[in-house]
């Protein structure tokens, strides 16, 4: 089959095609022949910075994480699935697991679902690993319907599924944007947009919470700005985050009795630990999505599986708007 590898890791490091073996089905796994694979910021952070990441499998590697296609052949053990089937998930492009820049995958049946019927193959590709992120943050925060949510980087890749799944929880959603395309999409996916660049943390929560601060925060910007999650928090309120590899002065979380819940999406994949529940997750989001729940926002570009470098530098020029999607 054909793939693009990566030979050497680091700032200038490039896919180079190439043509592998095509994987043998095994026991607990599906055959997939990929039709779309999507591009997210820890697949970059895996190119250039390559073994210094404890999870970079060892080069020349197939890299890429989301997938969306059709099975091809179905393993020993697997139930609920055959040969047809259109499916997607996040099952591959890190440590010993190849990935989705290529023309089929391996993928452990626990990390699959069957795709959204109202999405086409590029749109499922889009939500794996931001969808079950998001899930995941919302759930573990205990999201309740009636709450007030804010997501911060409400535009971006994992924050506008996070907007649309508080919203299909039944929360009052507000997100974070820096710039008028940003705060024009967040309102079109039914939050209340705010400009973080012309409002300050205490204008935003006095102007939407009467000061009470907001019941869960959402924080998909992490680092630094974990400072002003901590900040719009009500008192007792929870934070969700998905970037913490920072040192922070945990004193305002303190006094107001905050917490924290890190969202690490690679631990299943990575440590084969409750893989199932990955499955489970992309079953729910199949069916928020077909109920209108939810729609991923696609970038306009369009990439083939040779250009896996250009679809890399678009999700790092920072002028995309929404997913960018791989045709494999």
């Amino acid at each position: 089959m054909k793939a693009m590898l990566i030979h050497n890791y680091g700032d200038d490091a490039v896919f180079e095609a190439a043509e592998v073996d095509t994987p043998e089905v095994k026991s607990g796994h599906v055959l997939v022949k990929i039709a779309a694979s999507s591009v997210n910021t820890v697949d970059t952070m895996i190119r250039k910075m390559g073994q210094e990441l404890p999870f970079a499998p060892d080069a020349p590697a197939i890299l890429g994480m989301d997938f969306a296609g059709t099975v091809e052949a179905v393993g020993e053990g697997v139930s609920g699935y055959s040969v047809g089937d259109k499916v997607y998930g996040c099952a591959g492009g890190l440590a010993d697991l190849p990935g989705t820049l290529a023309e089929y995958i391996v993928a452990d049946a626990k990390l699959i679902a069957h795709k959204p019927k109202n999405l086409s193959m590029r749109e499922s590709a889009a939500l794996p690993l931001v969808a079950i992120t998001a899930y995941e943050g919302l759930k573990r925060a205990g999201i309740e319907a009636g709450q007030k949510v804010l997501v911060h980087g409400g535009s971006g890749g994992v924050g506008h599924i996070a907007v649309q799944l508080a919203k299909h929880f039944g929360a009052d959603v507000y997100a974070t944007g820096g710039g008028e395309k940003q705060l024009a999409l967040i309102q079109q996916l039914g939050a209340k947009g705010i400009n973080y660049k012309t409002e300050s943390v205490e204008q935003y929560v006095a102007k939407h919470t009467n000061g009470g601060g907001f019941d869960l925060v959402f924080d998909s910007v992490g680092g630094a700005n974990l400072t002003n999650s901590f900040e719009a928090a009500a008192l007792n309120g929870q934070i969700a985050t998905t970037v913490s590899m920072c040192e922070l002065d945990l004193t305002t979380a303190h006094f107001k009795g905050l917490s924290l819940h890190v969202v690490f999406m690679l631990i299943p994949m990575l440590h084969n630990f409750r893989r199932e529940e990955h499955a489970e997750i992309l079953r729910n989001v199949s069916q928020i999505v077909d109920s209108g729940g939810l729609t991923p926002v696609l970038d306009e570009t369009h990439y083939s599986l040779e250009q896996a470098g250009e679809a890399h530098a678009r999700l790092e020029s920072g002028q995309g708007m929404g997913k960018i999607v791989i045709d494999n």
